[in-house]
């Protein structure tokens, strides 16, 4: 009776500045058949809720919609987000990201997140019923006021006037109206995915932690710990709870607390949320070998990222996991959830990881492989 073929799920992430999650699944792919001709390969390039997750749910069939939306200091920017069967998958960052702007003590209080919420509003068009936003990366701090601004919040200051967009502008909002709002957010249900942990104020939350990152120095962040507490008692005492110490509430300038309070978004963990939607627990249901990676494993990667989260579900199924890093530290070295851990550094150099490193994956991968399977 003939051997049935070798079934391989091929699921990384990206290798950020080198590969993106598709090409890098397309290298190990090749580098599995130089070793195994005839495996059956099933790619499935993985994401965390950030950056590289919107082109994750694309490659996996959902269908692309690009709309124009004002990014974090007012200039329109092109955004994307992917539908995949009635859900919307977007990223905080292509609307209000960091990127998209040069970060100055200035913009590190008037950057706001109005794109994120024109975002929304463009999946719920487009007819999403289930809406999840990537956190991460972005320039603001406005504990998501610029996405309920847009969604028909009306945000007033003391003398009946809307308010500038950002957090600095907060510490002056007198009056909240979200009747708009919470009629276009009946529409649909929100996740937002996010792996960070921080409350939404004090010295672990959204402006003291992530500020300075975005140009603030301590007189910003006061300001912006100011108008994020400001924010958040008008609106807590409007909904009558207070949610600012949720984790996650401090995710991406607070807009995970904006999400969570006002959108009544579900918080879940980036790397299983992402997992869920491309249906990966059903094709490791048929794998006898997941091979995945990403461009850096590190501390970081401990706490649950893409391959982690991966491998600890394929472990629970008796599918033995390779890892395949363009570098790889010492503190994931330890974990026990991988079969083989492999690095292009080490294995090709620096300069091939770098420079080649599609060649590189591919030939690591191939080596990886063979010495399992010996």
């Amino acid at each position: 009776m003939p051997t049935p073929p070798l079934r391989v799920v091929v699921a990384p992430d990206k290798f950020k500045g080198t590969l993106t999650g598709a090409e890098a699944a397309a290298a190990i792919a090749d580098g599995v058949r130089r070793v195994v001709p005839d495996a059956v390969v099933t790619t499935v390039p993985l994401a965390d809720g950030g950056e590289g997750t919107v082109d994750a749910v694309l490659a996996s069939g959902g269908r692309e919609r690009v709309v124009r939306v004002p990014g974090p200091d007012g200039r329109p920017v092109s955004a994307r987000f992917a539908l995949t069967r009635g859900t919307a998958v977007l990223e905080a960052a292509q609307a209000c990201g960091l990127q998209l702007l040069t970060p100055t003590a200035q913009t590190a209080v008037t950057a706001h997140s109005v794109g994120v919420g024109e975002l929304v509003r463009a999946a719920l068009a487009a007819g999403a019923t289930r809406v999840v936003v990537g956190l991460g990366g972005v320039a603001s701090t406005d504990g998501g006021a610029g996405m309920a601004s847009a969604l028909g919040a009306r945000l007033l200051d003391s003398s009946g006037a809307r308010l500038p967009p950002g957090g600095g502008a907060l510490a002056d909002l007198a009056e909240v109206n979200l009747e708009l709002l919470q009629e276009v957010v009946a529409r649909a249900t929100f996740v937002a995915a996010t792996d960070v942990t921080n409350p939404l104020l004090g010295p672990d939350g959204a402006a003291a932690v992530y500020a300075p990152q975005k140009g603030a120095g301590p007189e910003q962040v006061a300001q912006l710990e100011r108008g994020l507490t400001r924010w958040a008692d008008l609106v807590e005492a409007s909904f009558g709870n207070r949610t600012r110490d949720v984790p996650g509430a401090g995710a991406a300038g607070g807009l995970g607390w904006g999400l969570t309070t006002l959108l009544g978004a579900e918080v879940r963990p980036g790397a299983d949320l992402v997992m869920e939607l491309l249906g990966v627990e059903q094709a490791l249901a048929r794998a006898d070998l997941v091979v995945t990676g990403e461009g850096r494993m590190d501390r970081q990667t401990t706490f649950g990222k893409g391959p982690v989260a991966l491998a600890r579900a394929a472990k629970a199924r008796g599918v033995p996991v390779l890892a395949i890093a363009g570098a790889v530290e010492d503190e994931v070295r330890h974990l026990d959830v991988f079969a083989g851990l492999w690095s292009l550094v080490d294995t090709m150099g620096e300069d091939a990881a770098l420079h080649d490193a599609g060649r590189a994956l591919t030939e690591t991968t191939a080596t990886a492989v063979r010495a399992l399977l010996r």
